[in-house]
């Protein structure tokens, strides 16, 4: 799962990411409201952790701004603020859940988990292609309706973004957006190593499904051919 984490303080980023990271979840940093619209405009993502007082303006201001353009992105807004009246205010403006500091890594993680199980419109429906089903918004996949396919953390994601377009081909850079963070370095071939990994995995879960490669463009998965 792709996360934005926003917050001004780079000694509380850069923990609360490495954390994050941890615990399954591609973490993009932005330190401003400015930054963080800009990351919001430009990739999609599953979750956002959002602090209120940055440097440029108040949180809860890009909380309106999404919901006033009616984009469903959950937002866990993370501050110091423990006045019920900010609490309220944070809800009211659109926010999805409110923590306060400090905390415990361990309940961020566990309210993460709650909101990416809620419905939301831009999950949709389970996806099946074969006797393979990825659960967008349980996050979880399948083969032969019901065994558990448990995959690292890289693999998980890259199912997942190849899943989400069924037969159709995502292309390099999207398939890279969505398993590694703006600012880590990719060498060249570590997406063709984690889809040769993940290829076998799914080989030996029994998926009946392959992962196509097309040349110069990036990758498509489709039922195994006949």
């Amino acid at each position: 799962m792709r996360l934005l984490f926003v917050e001004d303080d780079p000694q509380i980023a850069g923990a609360v990411a490495r954390n994050l990271e941890r615990s399954g979840f591609a973490v993009d940093h932005a330190g401003t409201l400015a930054d963080a619209k800009a990351c919001v405009e430009a990739q999609q993502y599953d979750v956002m952790v959002l602090d209120l007082g940055l440097p440029d303006g108040d949180g809860l201001d890009l909380v309106r701004e999404l919901r006033h353009r009616r984009n469903p992105l959950p937002v866990l807004v993370l501050t110091a603020r423990d006045a019920v009246s900010d609490r309220v205010a944070g809800l009211e403006a659109g926010a999805d859940d409110y923590l306060v500091k400090p905390f415990a890594h361990e309940e961020l993680v566990a309210r993460l988990r709650a909101l990416l199980r809620r419905p939301r419109d831009d999950l949709g429906d389970a996806v099946a292609v074969a006797n393979l089903r990825y659960s967008p918004a349980a996050g979880t996949f399948t083969v032969d309706a019901g065994q558990p396919l448990l995959l690292p953390r890289r693999e998980h994601m890259l199912l997942a973004a190849l899943l989400r377009r069924p037969g159709r081909v995502v292309t390099r850079n999207s398939l890279e957006d969505a398993i590694w963070d703006f600012a880590q370095e990719i060498e060249s071939n570590a997406l063709e190593s984690h889809i040769s990994r993940l290829r076998r995995r799914l080989a030996r879960a029994g998926a009946k499904v392959e992962i196509r490669s097309i040349r110069g463009v990036g990758y498509l998965l489709q039922p195994v051919s006949s």
